[in-house]
């Protein structure tokens, strides 16, 4: 039987894709107008709208009926499904898809990521890597349910301003932030986003990440890895890949990147730096 592999938008996995990948769009509402994440909504538009806007956009999870259509869909067409979504700690979209799977009983297998964005994406890739080896949609779900505990999630946030508008951190912290240039390093840790640690500028705030990877045990290159920026313009990633060459040298040819989308864009703001990947053992 054939497999398709469904994922939502928070995983940021942009087009082009691989025809078994399905992408379900997530709504980001600015103001009184609700578009769908990475179909009339890009990234770079996304990060555009949010610099000038005053108020904070607000994203809505995926409904039951959206994921009970594109289920039906595969199944209708011969497939099972391994669906891949964002962690059920940050949104309702896994509760969405498990309400949606009871239709599709053997058919359909939903997989909580304990993830967003970059390290949503990575747990998509070994989906399809596990796909490639030939495993059945069970036996993927079940690899991948194991696996997910591998990956570590940590970024480099360029300002506060994003916490405090979104009421995580207060007025008066993200003010000496600013006047101190403090640059949080945060992580994705059994679901949810977590303060490591705070740095004082940006070359300090490159070590900390650093170290805070190196703390993990390293990474592993024979799984997906990935690197990500949020906003408009790449080039703090490109300083972060320039301090931290260490890192990569001798084990990776290339190092994939992607932007961070609107799920988590929303609440870290442009210029954070993201790193996904799975921890050795």
């Amino acid at each position: 039987m054939k497999i398709r592999i469904m994922t939502d938008s928070a995983s940021d996995l942009l087009p082009p894709h691989r025809p078994e990948v399905t992408v379900l769009p997530m709504d980001v509402t600015f103001g009184g107008e609700t578009y769908q994440d990475g179909v009339n909504l890009t990234h770079h538009q996304f990060y555009e709208k949010l610099i000038e806007g005053e108020d904070l956009p607000v994203t809505s999870q995926i409904p039951p009926a959206r994921f009970e259509e594109a289920f039906r869909q595969a199944v209708e067409a011969g497939e099972s499904v391994v669906a891949v979504v964002l962690s059920a700690k940050l949104s309702g979209t896994w509760q969405s898809a498990c309400i949606a799977a009871e239709e599709f009983p053997g058919q359909v297998f939903v997989v909580d990521s304990a993830n967003a964005t970059i390290g949503e994406l990575i747990l998509v890739e070994r989906a399809l890597e596990l796909l490639d080896q030939g495993l059945e949609a069970a036996a993927i779900a079940a690899k991948l349910e194991e696996e997910k505990q591998d990956i570590r999630l940590v970024a480099l946030l360029d300002t506060l301003e994003y916490l405090k508008r979104g009421g995580r951190v207060s007025a008066s912290v993200a003010l000496v932030g600013g006047l101190l240039a403090i640059k949080p390093v945060v992580a994705v840790q059994k679901g949810e986003v977590v303060v490591l640690g705070k740095a004082r500028g940006s070359k300090n705030g490159n070590n900390l990440l650093v170290q805070e990877i190196e703390k993990t045990g390293g990474v592993d290159f024979s799984r997906p890895y990935r690197l990500g920026y949020a906003g408009l313009d790449g080039g703090l990633l490109q300083k972060y890949i320039a301090d931290s060459a260490a890192l990569w040298t001798d084990h990776a040819d290339h190092l994939p990147i992607g932007t961070v989308g609107g799920t988590i864009g929303t609440h870290v703001g442009p210029g954070a730096i993201a790193v996904a990947f799975f921890q050795k053992h």
